[in-house]
């Protein structure tokens, strides 16, 4: 029979790993937006402010600026997010199956292939009204 102390030691052991995982996955995530920011011609530095690394990334997606206030509506958050995702992509010439996947979903994976990839940002995918424009 384990002790009490042995089974909070074993605990304290695994949720120290997952905070670990976790650093490291905010790391990567920073490190990809920055490239992307600077790839976007924003200030790289602008992925480190909360609230406003959300409005850069609208602005490179082309969405208005009011749509920061989606993001604190339960579940519209989420919808938001994902089309955002998609617009990044298709301002960087990638396709919406890209921006889902890669943005949306594994977002750190994404940023660092637009950062350090060879994609160059074309410009909004969407123009400030939230209306769809064409990008090559």
């Amino acid at each position: 029979m384990r002790s009490i102390g042995a089974l909070l030691l074993l605990q304290s052991d695994s949720s120290s790993a997952v905070v670990l995982l976790w650093l490291a996955a905010g790391v990567v995530v920073i490190i990809g937006g920055w490239k992307v920011f600077e790839k976007a011609g924003q200030p790289g530095w602008a992925i480190l402010v909360p609230f406003y690394n959300a409005y850069i990334m609208l602005k490179i997606a082309g969405r208005p600026g009011w749509w920061l206030l989606l993001y604190f509506i339960p579940v519209v958050n989420i919808v938001i997010a994902a089309i955002v995702a998609i617009d990044i992509a298709k301002s960087f010439g990638q396709s919406a199956v890209f921006g889902f996947f890669l943005l949306f979903l594994l977002c750190g994976i994404g940023y660092l292939i637009l950062g350090f990839g060879s994609a160059r940002y074309l410009g909004p995918a969407a123009d400030p009204q939230g209306r769809m424009t064409a990008v090559a």
